[in-house]
């Protein structure tokens, strides 16, 4: 059987060395000493000013949103997975769904004009499949309509654009570091900001607001990492570049033998001067028949691929009330199936899967 994705999992004797000495020393979580240190090294891998690792990618999201200091409408994307819309609607904002770009699947800058007025509080958009945002046109708004963006970069961890890290754009990123990601400590995600007081804003509300022994400086809540996840994200970054080298190939290797002429087959742009991490093969079909055919097809041999993200956001019961339409997202999402990747794969299951689409 073959599943979308498989986590990658370390030399268990390198982790069970870390778990060693977490027994020894008996400090399990509250900002322990591999904690401190997995912030220092991620900071340096990505090159970014600020990180503060939390236990998860949504609270994340949900930490940066309690920063922006009022409720209203932020603009978002359809296209995306549910925990971008619900960490909004969790905290009382009302999402805005912004149309996607056809080619790179990212929220367009260029429809979003239309739909921000007084109410309008900010932005938080996806950088899809781990390729870039048009950060200059978001930054371009941000600037003349006093919007802070924030980045959902669940997909984008180690991607660059003109040499520069993806995590430094815009108000604040989100990773996530779930088992199902390229990078992950298990459960954990990790936010990325610019300015040390809202940094140290974040790092206090992911400890229920703790300002020394007995004060509390703000509401927050406990978001913080243990250092059994701590060590897991220590070792796996042992083996990042391993892990990236590994994607590329397999991302490279499928496009390649499935640019195949009249198979109805077409695939994500990734701008020019970006680093992508190839976190994700997906493959825009011609229809949602067609798909629904190759689906069907890989499932009779044991092949699950997933639809990333089907359905659009905006055509859940819950979002359905918000701010539409949005014709492309939905016809994107219609059509549109991630395919297996992951560090152990092997050319011979990608070519099993290649002639299974082809086939079908």
């Amino acid at each position: 059987m073959i599943q979308v994705t498989r986590p990658f999992l370390p030399p268990r004797e390198e982790y069970q060395s870390m778990v060693d000495a977490i027994w020894d020393r008996n400090w399990l979580t509250n900002n322990g000493p591999l904690l401190i240190e997995l912030e220092q090294k991620l900071k340096t891998y990505l090159g970014v000013p600020q990180l503060s690792v939390m236990a998860n990618g949504t609270l994340t999201l949900q930490a940066i949103l309690k920063t922006l200091g009022r409720k209203g409408k932020v603009l978002t994307t359809p296209f995306s997975y549910i925990a971008t819309s619900s960490a909004l609607i969790w905290e009382d904002f009302e999402p805005v769904f912004v149309d996607i770009d056809a080619a790179t699947f990212n929220a367009d800058a260029s429809k979003a004009a239309d739909l921000i007025d007084e109410q309008t509080v900010g932005a938080l958009i996806t950088h899809c499949f781990g390729v870039p945002c048009d950060v200059n046109a978001w930054d371009r708004l941000s600037v003349k309509y006093n919007l802070p963006i924030i980045y959902d970069a669940a997909h984008a961890f180690g991607v660059k654009t003109n040499g520069q890290s993806i995590l430094n754009f815009g108000y604040a990123s989100s990773l996530s570091f779930h088992a199902t990601k390229l990078y992950h400590t298990v459960e954990g995600g990790a936010v990325i900001c610019h300015s040390e007081s809202l940094h140290r804003e974040i790092t206090l509300r992911r400890n229920f607001g703790h300002d020394g022994p007995g004060q509390f400086s703000s509401v927050g809540i406990n978001g913080k990492c243990s250092e059994l996840h701590a060590a897991m994200g220590l070792v796996n970054l042992r083996y990042i570049d391993k892990i990236l080298a590994s994607r590329k190939q397999q991302y490279l290797y499928y496009q390649e033998n499935l640019s195949v002429p009249d198979a109805g087959l077409s695939f994500q742009h990734i701008p020019e001067n970006t680093s992508h991490n190839y976190s994700y093969f997906p493959v825009l079909f011609s229809s949602e028949e067609h798909l629904l055919r190759v689906e069907s097809n890989l499932n009779r041999n044991e092949i699950f691929p997933r639809r990333y993200f089907y359905p659009s956001l905006n055509e859940l019961s819950f979002t359905k009330a918000y701010i539409g339409p949005t014709p492309v997202a939905l016809d994107i999402s219609s059509r549109i199936l991630c395919l297996p990747m992951f560090y152990e794969m092997t050319f011979d299951e990608q070519d099993t899967i290649i002639e299974l689409i082809l086939k079908s």
